[in-house]
């Protein structure tokens, strides 16, 4: 499995930190092999075009968020604004930004697994939307885990964006407002992605 998804961060040629602990090490595969996997990865590629460019951004936001290609086109279907409050504000985004998750491929497996509860309720579908005055915090019987373990430690340098507030001591956050356009910050470029789907 760590192969495959390395792989998937050299095809691409940005860090997805789909494995964390490795991305935040001098193991992580970026800085290993800075290029794309296969006998001829290493050699010169020819320049990518505009549909290749949008093609990759598209599969970024695929395999960060667990996104099917239905999935996608729905989204893809709203405007611009629209589909990044929907991305920015979802339950998994929400609990990686929160500090609760090292990614948020791991924050998916959280709300997943029945770790997250909102509003005091286990919520299970990563794509939930939460919104002002939702409550997004750790299952008390989850807190103990092992998975869960030294965020007191990383909360000390840590403060999340200023639409979340976050109580360290309870691991749990509060969705206080909306998230502005300009203060949403995602590993893509929407824009060429909107430009793929309006072919």
């Amino acid at each position: 499995m760590r192969r495959i998804t390395e792989k998937k961060e050299r095809y691409l040629g940005v860090k997805l930190f789909l494995k964390p602990e490795r991305c935040n090490s001098p193991k992580c595969v970026m800085i290993r092999r800075p290029y794309r996997p296969g006998v001829h990865g290493s050699k010169r590629r020819r320049p990518v075009s505009d549909y290749g460019r949008a093609l990759r951004e598209k599969q970024k936001i695929q395999i960060t968020y667990g996104l099917t290609n239905r999935q996608m086109n729905n989204l893809f279907k709203e405007p611009l604004e629209r589909i990044l409050l929907t991305l920015e504000q979802r339950l998994d985004r929400v609990v990686f930004l929160l500090g609760l998750a090292p990614s948020p491929r791991v924050a998916r497996q959280f709300v997943s697994h029945g770790h997250i509860h909102v509003n005091g309720r286990k919520v299970t579908i990563p794509s939930y939307h939460v919104k002002v005055g939702d409550v997004v915090a750790v299952r008390p019987e989850s807190r103990g885990a092992k998975i869960f373990e030294g965020l007191e430690a990383k909360f000390k340098q840590y403060e999340p964006p200023a639409w979340l507030k976050l109580d360290k001591k309870e691991l749990k956050g509060e969705c206080v407002q909306n998230p502005k356009t300009e203060e949403i910050n995602l590993a893509f470029d929407a824009n060429l992605v909107g430009q793929f789907y309006s072919r």
